[in-house]
């Protein structure tokens, strides 16, 4: 298939895709998505051991996530269960095989999100990883923090979410959002050396642990009631002045100035 976005190839039962829109640091958009479904739908039809996700050339952002000129500025969810991301996510944890992630830039946003949703991840020196929904008001989703949380200890996930800075390789393959943090000239080596291990294994023991391991890791129960207590927090979030300052400075690309939490948070 042919993509204006990305290259997806398939050899030896390894399906990569590749992200190749430099020119918006290959922002998550609705269109690079929208290619990233289509291969993956493909890819879903043939004999796919392993995929790897990963950039075509080395560059200094990986990714930097969501596309914030396509949030909407003001008064609805900006991340409703139908948005492409949610889509992609939902996709990507569900794929059959297992999915690394090969990083050898910074990761932003809801990429960072993406990271977590791979079952592996594999960095070079040059990797950084940081949620960044703080700098923008951005109430994030409930989903979304349970894919940090399920991967890390709280107070990790706490310093992410609060201060949107940067995780650097070193500490990212300390606290275990790396798998491996390997030196940038061997990175694709690496990768491939565990993918094609994995290639020779049981594809359907992978699927099936895959599938328990999820189910288990997401095995938590909510109530009716904090169900909407969750909807409710980011409902006012959302439709609060925080949101609508952080969307207005980025796109006029200054410091945003948010003002005092809501009492009703």
């Amino acid at each position: 298939m042919s993509f204006s976005f990305l290259k997806a190839e398939l050899s030896e039962n390894i399906a990569t895709i590749r992200f190749s829109n430099y020119a918006s640091r290959n922002a998550l958009s609705k269109s690079l998505i929208n290619e990233f479904l289509m291969a993956l739908q493909d890819f879903s039809t043939q004999d796919v051991r392993v995929l790897i996700i990963r950039t075509d050339q080395k560059n200094k952002v990986w990714s930097s996530g969501h596309d914030i000129t396509e949030l909407p500025q003001a008064c609805r969810d900006p991340l409703p269960a139908d948005d492409p991301i949610e889509l992609l996510l939902a996709a990507i944890r569900s794929f059959r095989a297992p999915v690394i992630a090969m990083v050898d830039g910074q990761v932003w946003g809801a990429s960072c999100d993406l990271i977590m949703c791979c079952d592996m991840v594999y960095g070079d020196d040059d990797s950084t990883f940081a949620i960044t929904p703080a700098k923008l008001g951005l109430p994030y989703t409930a989903s979304g923090i349970s894919h940090f949380m399920s991967r890390l200890p709280l107070n990790l996930v706490n310093e992410m979410f609060c201060s949107a800075l940067p995780i650097s390789a070193t500490r990212a393959a300390n606290i275990g959002i790396l798998n491996e943090l390997v030196s940038a000239g061997n990175l694709e080596e690496r990768v491939l050396e565990m993918a094609r291990v994995i290639a020779t294994r049981s594809p359907q023991a992978i699927a099936a642990f895959k599938a328990q391991a999820q189910l288990l890791a997401d095995a938590y129960c909510l109530t009716p009631t904090a169900y909407e207590r969750l909807q409710s927090i980011r409902r006012n979030v959302y439709l609060g002045s925080d949101y609508q300052e952080g969307i207005d400075a980025f796109l006029q690309k200054r410091t945003p100035v948010f003002k005092t939490p809501d009492s009703n948070l």
